[in-house]
């Protein structure tokens, strides 16, 4: 939708986003088929259909929000918004929009995924703590050692990744729980020179952060939805 807008041609799917989404796909498949086998009286495989279905949209609107973020960045030259002309500032304010978006979608995937997660494979995180994370599922599995396969492979995923996620929830979490993150970047630069214009924050790399925080969520996607569908093939789902 945002590449339309953008004057854009519209998405081919390739790499590890074109893996997430096919996989993803798949297992909708699956548990569509379930549902007319025993005919879900307790719509527990239509949740989980809704629920992926969920996963899919989100996930295409994730990797929208950053490519919007990119192609924006790309109007942005000046160093610092007091150089900029009227358009540049507009052009950057929406570059910092979809930003937000995107690093802020990046956790909600991954959260909504643990709920997923969690009800598939009845790990009881709620008892452990009400309003539960994405992570702490992850750790939930230390007590389910059934799928501690699949628990290594993200384990595995999340330190491969854990600088730039790192950087990423702290901008998250000044963005919705304290400031603007960008503020917080002005505060600082503000504190150190105390007189002067004010610089941007790094773009280039902030922008390569997010990319990899698009890629973590698609690899971590990838890797809970073809364990799920595995040993759907072998055993299906017990609940």
């Amino acid at each position: 939708m945002l590449r339309t807008l953008l004057g854009e041609k519209p998405r081919v799917n390739q790499g590890i986003l074109k893996e997430a989404m096919d996989t993803m796909a798949h297992t909708l498949d699956s548990f569509e088929r379930q549902m007319h086998v025993d005919h879900d009286p307790n719509h527990d495989y239509r949740k989980l259909y809704i629920w992926t279905q969920g996963l899919i949209s989100s996930l295409d609107e994730l990797e929208q929000s950053y490519f919007a973020a990119a192609h924006f960045r790309k109007k942005v030259v000046a160093g610092s918004t007091e150089d900029m002309t009227s358009a540049e500032k507009a052009e950057y304010a929406r570059y910092v929009y979809f930003y937000k978006d995107a690093f802020i979608r990046c956790f909600a995937i991954l959260d909504k995924l643990g709920t997923v997660l969690n009800e598939i494979f009845q790990l009881n995180t709620s008892k452990t703590k009400v309003h539960f994370s994405y992570y702490t599922v992850l750790r939930q599995f230390d007590y389910h050692r059934e799928h501690h396969a699949l628990a290594l492979q993200l384990i595995k995923i999340k330190e491969n990744y854990r600088e730039p996620m790192s950087k990423l929830r702290k901008r998250r979490n000044m963005e919705i729980h304290y400031m603007n993150s960008e503020m917080q970047d002005d505060l600082w630069q503000l504190h150190q020179t105390m007189k002067g214009k004010v610089k941007l924050e790094d773009l280039d790399q902030h922008l390569l952060e997010m990319q990899q925080g698009v890629d973590m969520v698609c690899e971590t996607l990838h890797t809970a939805y073809r364990y799920i569908t595995r040993i759907w093939r072998k055993q299906g789902i017990r609940r």
